[in-house]
């Protein structure tokens, strides 16, 4: 099998800066979108404690982003997960690890879609071709195809349209939260205000079962901010600059969550959102009239373009990660075709935009609660390869933790606790989602709930197609697990007194 690397010409470098791959780690977030989806079911679950789930979820977030920003800094490659853990842990686990990252853009991009044309529509007054689902579906396929197609065009093309659109959202959610709560404090909600309280963002207002439904549903909404790291070979000063600009999204993505949290509960009230949890189109449409009249369509539009921004920056950590996957030998060399013009990865952002289509017709035929039993599947897999990172992240620096307090905390302790919790968050998925009555349709599948079937049903897929191909090329099974030499980082001599990269 030829070698991908000598025959086709590599991913550009220094397509992006610091504000674009910041700006892609926002998008892929999708803050308005995540707000939608997740802020009615939170207060369903823990009341007026909504924005202190919120911040809770933050911390593992935070903890696997230092990680995330430390191993970038000693291994650029556009797999990160995929990549760092088969240094780290080995080839089985490096596999799979690459497989849920793309497999959760393959589960979550023809929803976004979906939204993002739903809310389109809804921002132009069409509201009864918003509500079906042949108007819908056509669209949201053929945008997909066109946000591939500029995700081909180049990495940096692509950046210049997520300025705009994540500007757009952040600024009209900001402005939203604002007006709500200055609403909400001088009594002229229509529903049932709360004055606003410092005690919201005590995360273990509410404790339990409940507490832990709101942090998983956290962790969604905070899940993508790492798209900028897998553009890290695209990317001015590529071994620092993509790991800063995750840790920073995550922090702008907190204070972004936590306002709007605490005006939503503020204008609303617990009853009104909790009543209305899951129908989240309708909580920000009808939200968004009452907040600002004659501008609604402002928080609609903000819905429409984190949708569709988030459908393209999706795109991005799934096809960076076929094209690691290829040069490694751990998929077909096929996959990892640059396009000798655009200097991007065509064959396998292709890939994922097809497979996406089809899992989003497919499902869809099943119900429309189906594609969201998928997308709470998403839970499974976003918490297992970012566990495996944090974890990753210890065992790869471990020649180094005792070296000085500061390693032992960012490079060890850090992204073990992170990776800890997100574990525990697994466990209290798997266990919630066994339960029928907790998935989105209600239904039984193989006597538990739909979105458990999904998720493992992927990962064993996983498996299965990692177990054929190691039959049919060895080659990236051969690798040796654990830390290379410790003066060699890719074949290049590093200074001798910071011999991973760990300082500055």
């Amino acid at each position: 099998m030829p070698d991908v690397e000598t025959q086709d010409p590599q991913l550009k470098a220094d397509s992006i800066g610091f504000v674009d791959a910041l700006v892609i780690g926002l998008a892929a977030t999708s803050p308005a979108y995540s707000l939608a989806a997740v802020i009615g079911a939170i207060t369903a679950a823990v009341g007026v404690y909504a924005p202190g789930a919120l911040l809770a979820s933050f911390v593992p977030m935070a903890l696997i982003a230092t990680a995330f920003l430390y191993l970038n800094r000693v291994d650029q490659d556009c797999g990160t997960t995929f990549s760092w853990v088969t240094r780290a842990l080995g080839p089985w686990f490096g596999w799979i690890g690459g497989w849920a990252i793309t497999m959760t853009g393959v589960l979550v991009i023809g929803s976004l879609a979906d939204v993002g044309v739903s809310f389109t529509l809804r921002t132009f007054g069409a509201d009864a071709a918003a509500d079906d689902a042949w108007v819908r579906m056509p669209l949201a396929i053929a945008l997909i195809l066109l946000l591939t197609w500029i995700c081909i065009l180049g990495t940096d093309v692509s950046a210049r349209l997520q300025n705009v659109l994540i500007l757009a959202q952040v600024v009209s959610l900001l402005v939203f939260a604002a007006v709500a709560i200055t609403k909400a404090v001088s009594d002229n909600s229509t529903l049932d205000p709360i004055d606003p309280s410092w005690s919201w963002l005590n995360p273990f207002g509410a404790g339990g079962a409940n507490l832990s439904t709101a942090l998983l549903l956290g962790v969604f909404a905070y899940w993508g901010w790492e798209s900028a790291v897998n553009l890290s070979e695209e990317t001015t000063d590529g071994a620092s600059t993509p790991g800063r600009a995750a840790v920073w999204s995550t922090l702008v993505l907190l204070a972004t969550y936590v306002s709007v949290a605490v005006a939503v509960v503020a204008y609303a009230g617990t009853a009104w959102l909790s009543e209305n949890a899951g129908e989240e189109e309708f909580v920000f449409a009808y939200l968004s009239e009452e907040v600002m009249g004659g501008w609604s369509w402002v928080v609609l539009a903000s819905v429409a373009t984190s949708a569709i921004a988030s459908t393209q920056t999706t795109i991005i950590p799934a096809s960076r990660t076929g094209l690691s996957m290829a040069r490694r030998h751990a998929i077909p060399a096929h996959f990892g075709r640059i396009d000798p013009r655009h200097r991007t990865p065509y064959v396998s952002t292709w890939w994922v935009a097809g497979i996406a289509i089809v899992w989003y017709v497919s499902i869809y035929q099943v119900s429309a609660n189906a594609l969201f039993d998928s997308l709470t599947a998403l839970a499974l897999l976003i918490a297992f390869y970012y566990a495996l990172t944090g974890i990753a992240c210890a065992v790869y620096h471990r020649r180094h933790l005792l070296e000085s307090p500061k390693n032992l905390l960012l490079i060890g302790v850090g992204p073990v606790a992170g990776a800890l919790m997100l574990i525990w968050l697994l466990v209290l998925s798997v266990r919630d989602m066994s339960d029928p009555a907790n998935s989105y349709s209600g239904q039984s599948w193989l006597g538990v709930g739909p979105p458990l079937v999904i998720g493992l049903g992927i990962f064993l897929t996983g498996v299965v197609l990692m177990l054929f191909w190691r039959t049919r090329d060895a080659r990236y099974w051969q690798e040796r697990a654990g830390v290379p030499d410790p003066d060699v980082v890719h074949g290049v001599k590093t200074g001798q007194a910071d011999p991973d990269g760990l300082e500055g």
